[in-house]
């Protein structure tokens, strides 16, 4: 029988076993740093006059806040998974569909990879 504990890793497993989880970034300093730029950007579009400001003129509102090429290029593709592994927190991330309207059940698509329908049957399981 194969136990392990909460973090994933079987008794005895060094911390390389902590990797049990492909494709989901650790929260750790390093990560959080990271993404500070990008959750900055992100958490003021709670602002009206902020999202305004974004939807004039996108690229000159996320320059504003030192993002990386990279986070930059993941915030105008829209690219969530991306985001999220370049530091960004999920909640601050999300603030990004207040500008333009992105249904959760598509940002759930693309973070399994999948079409929005068949996350929406297969998952979900709604017809």
């Amino acid at each position: 029988m194969d136990v392990r504990d909460r973090t994933g890793r079987a008794p005895g497993a060094g911390p390389e076993a902590a990797d049990a989880l492909p494709d989901v970034p650790m929260l750790d300093r390093a990560h959080q740093r990271l993404g500070r730029p990008l959750n900055r950007m992100a958490m003021s579009l709670n602002s009206a006059a902020n999202r305004a400001l974004f939807k004039r003129d996108e690229l000159r509102y996320i320059d504003r806040f030192g993002l990386s090429a990279e986070q930059r290029r993941a915030v105008v593709n829209r690219d969530w998974r991306e985001m999220l592994r370049l530091g960004g927190n999920l909640f601050c991330v999300l603030k990004i569909t207040s500008v333009d309207p992105y249904p959760m059940t598509r940002i759930g698509a693309d973070q399994r990879r999948m079409e929005h329908e068949s996350f929406v049957r297969d998952v979900l399981g709604k017809r």
